[in-house]
């Protein structure tokens, strides 16, 4: 296995992580607005999250910008025209989340959010183009560096722009997680606070129970 083979699996693995913390994510998050113990959780997670999510959003960007670097200056991919527009929208976020950590800025989401907003729609039409001749037919790549062949594909799905997609939609749910610490904090939501939904979701009867003891 060579080097190419060994990053190919670590960033796949990574990829699948991330892949993970954004489903759980939006469960809890759609959950919580119709369910009080998931409310609960969510806010125990935005707590414990939250005053890290600026930085582990840089270490997102970070990693998936030195990523992007090896593949194209050591493992010599030559990147297409799909692949700059998303590497102009990631390298400045590794850039723009330092900045915020450094100066402490908890602004700097409203900085780094657009390029997600416009980076994760660009990753997904990318690697569309990849899999639907409908969307092939649309691109207007290079014949040296075409946008419909990827460099390589692990599980059947994962390429190179399946893995910057999966880094926007998780800097974008870390960005909102600092956003709802934010909220919290504001609110003076407290642990105290955190406690007492904790309680009140321990002390809610389980719909199986109630069924029980209903038959």
């Amino acid at each position: 296995m060579d080097h190419v083979d060994v990053a190919n699996t670590f960033f796949t693995i990574l990829t699948l992580l991330a892949n993970t913390v954004v489903v759980v994510a939006v469960v809890v998050g759609l959950a919580a607005l119709v369910s009080t113990r998931a409310r609960a959780v969510g806010r125990a997670v935005l707590s414990a999250v939250g005053p890290s999510a600026q930085l582990l959003a840089w270490i997102v960007a970070a990693v998936t910008t030195l990523g992007s670097l090896y593949y194209s200056e050591i493992a010599n991919f030559v990147p297409c025209r799909l692949c700059w527009y998303q590497r102009i929208c990631m390298y400045p976020l590794a850039v723009i989340l330092l900045v915020g950590l450094l100066l402490r800025d908890r602004r700097v989401r409203w900085y780094a959010l657009p390029f997600v907003v416009i980076g994760t729609p660009i990753s997904l039409y990318h690697w569309l183009v990849e899999r639907v001749d409908f969307f092939a037919k649309s691109s207007s790549c290079s014949a040296e560096a075409p946008c419909t062949v990827p460099w390589f594909q692990e599980l059947g799905y994962v390429t190179l722009a399946f893995m910057a997609l999966s880094a926007f939609l998780l800097i974008g749910t870390l960005l909102l997680a600092d956003w709802g610490a934010a909220q919290m904090d504001e609110a003076g939501i407290g642990d105290a606070d955190l406690d007492a939904d904790a309680g009140i979701a321990a002390e809610m009867p389980n719909l199986d129970e109630l069924e029980v003891e209903r038959s």
